[in-house]
């Protein structure tokens, strides 16, 4: 199973960079495998917005948020990975609109889900983003 992974752009881009990015990928790495990771290109500070932040999400704009989603639509579905996670929860908003918008077939999930997940903490009512390759994990 592949992930690729959403650097946001107001904690990586604007605000703490590639280090949080790095911690970031640690995170992620111990949760789904580094083997299983397939980071987008570009990526860290270098990665695409994703369109919804910075109140777009909740602009009344949702045609206009959509088009400026498309580059990182077809960067997630260049890595081939079912899976994308988010940090955070515009990110994973919009992400999730996309993909349901344009029928991508991809995931959007929260980092927290799969940690908890992972641990075996996850609650059945927390399932709704995961596929069903991952929905009855830990059940």
């Amino acid at each position: 199973m592949k992930f690729t992974v959403q650097d946001p752009c107001q904690l990586v881009r604007k605000s703490l960079g590639d280090p949080i990015a790095e911690d970031l990928r640690f995170v992620v790495k111990s949760v789904v495998g580094e083997e299983n990771l397939i980071d987008m290109q570009p990526n860290r500070s270098n990665n695409y917005c994703c369109g919804g932040g910075g109140g777009f999400l909740q602009s009344g704009f949702p045609e206009a948020r959509r088009y400026y989603g498309r580059r990182k639509l077809d960067q997630i579905l260049e890595t081939g990975a079912p899976y994308c996670i988010t940090p955070c929860h515009n990110c994973h908003s919009q992400i999730h609109d996309l993909s349901e918008h344009y029928e991508a077939g991809y995931h959007s999930v929260h980092l927290w889900t799969l940690i908890c997940l992972s641990m075996g903490i996850l609650g059945e009512n927390e399932r709704e983003y995961l596929g069903p390759d991952l929905a009855e994990l830990g059940l």
